[in-house]
């Protein structure tokens, strides 16, 4: 299995602590989709990341998709996200905040960093901020002593962290210390765990 696109990303890297935790072999090709675009559409068209190609050479892309199929490989009972019922709806729901900050995370990076000189829209980019702080303060409610749901790690907790941790990456300055306590520490927690500790951008 071949995982494409850096750790700075935080839609890989959710799935390559997710690879490691769940003990999936594979190989690791940081491509970048800015930078080499072309490297990049040989696997996906789109010209996106992530991107994983299969043992069989099937490639599957977008990182719900791709986290999906290693939660089948690994089973239900190893499965970051329950398969099934009332867990599986916690999680998923948490989920849905972590991958909102973070593509409202990208979106403040995009209105940063990539636009051409006196075409930054400050109205749209307050939007994307005020979005993306958000769904950091539900998952700061969320979150508690310990992992988020059914007492041990799951999808749900590997996705909040990357999406903070992204978020801190691409703008340090924009959240204040310590406004974000119990995120802060299920961080900490995670990255004790070789699988975040060795992901790190």
């Amino acid at each position: 299995m071949i995982l494409i696109g850096r750790f700075n990303s935080p839609f890989v890297r959710r799935v390559a602590i997710s690879l490691h935790l769940l003990e999936i072999p594979f190989e690791h090709q940081p491509l970048s989709a800015i930078k080499e675009p072309d490297k990049v559409r040989v696997f996906n068209p789109l010209g996106r990341i992530p991107a994983v190609k299969l043992p069989d050479g099937e490639v599957l892309i977008d990182s719900n998709v791709i986290l999906d199929h290693l939660d089948q490989l690994a089973g239900p009972e190893r499965a970051l996200v329950p398969p099934v019922g009332p867990a599986r709806q916690r999680v998923m729901g948490i989920i849905g905040f972590a991958l909102g900050v973070m593509e409202k995370s990208l979106a403040c990076y995009i209105e940063r960093k990539l636009r051409a000189e006196g075409t930054l829209d400050p109205g749209l980019l307050d939007r994307f901020v005020g979005q993306a702080r958000a769904g950091l303060d539900a998952l700061e409610a969320k979150a508690g002593d310990g992992w988020m749901c059914e007492g041990r790690l799951t999808q749900a907790d590997i996705s909040s962290v990357v999406a903070l941790e992204f978020l801190k990456l691409s703008w340090p300055d924009l959240l204040a210390e310590g406004s974000l306590p119990r995120l802060e520490a299920l961080s900490r927690r995670a990255h004790d765990l070789p699988a975040f500790a060795l992901t790190r951008p």
